[in-house]
């Protein structure tokens, strides 16, 4: 199966074409950008040209659909449905975070003080906020154990139980409660093998809902009502 992933829930711009049949995957990664709508469209074409693929060719698609910011987050979402549709092929939505969690690799990094190989998983939420998940390696994978969430950094400390490392942007880190800073921390980002392994594509698709966890920061204005002085007048 050719599936095309995506995820826009973050800063960075993740694209890629896995091939579940061989294993092999065509991504691209653009780090720290938030121009996600003008990018979005070229870098797909960019991998099926370096998988040697047309859109006709993909079978389904994956996409990340958060926790993450409203503007950011809905151009990944729109494009993924929009391609899904067209094509006439499965859209599968799944947790960026999860995402995340699986390409850390939380296997391969020292367990906490419980023995597990458990993980905050944090991204940025704005607002001084952090939208996070947490995390523990099992033998049958990476499982989710709280979350997501979006906290204020302070509030987090007080949800957790465990944690044996922080995967964080390393701009965010300086939001931690102590506790937390005091953690080994590093990055991760999701990746296009990571979302289409998190994804059930043997499953009907479920509608895919995001995750935006708040409302949108641009609201519409209140009506205002006409101030007492104006007199009204009939027409």
């Amino acid at each position: 199966m050719r599936v095309l992933a995506i995820d826009t829930a973050t800063t960075a711009l993740v694209t890629g074409v896995v091939d579940t049949a061989t294993g092999q995957t065509n991504q691209r990664v653009l780090e720290d950008t938030r121009a996600h709508n003008e990018l979005l469209i070229p870098t797909i074409a960019d991998v099926l040209a370096e998988a040697g693929l047309e859109y006709a060719d993909l079978d389904a698609v994956v996409t990340g659909v958060g926790p993450g910011p409203f503007t950011g987050l809905r151009v990944g979402m729109a494009t993924a449905s929009a391609l899904a549709d067209a094509l006439s092929i499965p859209l599968h939505g799944v947790c960026t975070h999860d995402a995340i969690a699986l390409a850390a690799d939380l296997e391969a990094h020292p367990a906490g003080a419980d023995g597990e190989a458990t993980a905050l998983v944090a991204t940025d939420a704005r607002r001084k906020e952090i939208y996070w998940a947490t995390y523990r390696a099992t033998d049958s994978g990476v499982q989710r154990i709280a979350g997501p969430e979006v906290s204020k950094p302070a509030e987090i400390e007080v949800k957790l139980t465990s944690t044996a490392e922080v995967i964080i942007p390393e701009r965010l880190a300086t939001q931690l409660p102590e506790k937390l800073a005091a953690l080994p921390r590093r990055e991760a980002q999701p990746t296009a093998a990571a979302l289409v392994a998190v994804a059930d594509l043997n499953a009907e698709p479920a509608p895919v809902v995001p995750l935006y966890l708040r409302r949108p920061d641009a609201v519409p204005p209140k009506k205002q009502q006409l101030s007492a002085a104006i007199p009204k007048v009939e027409l």
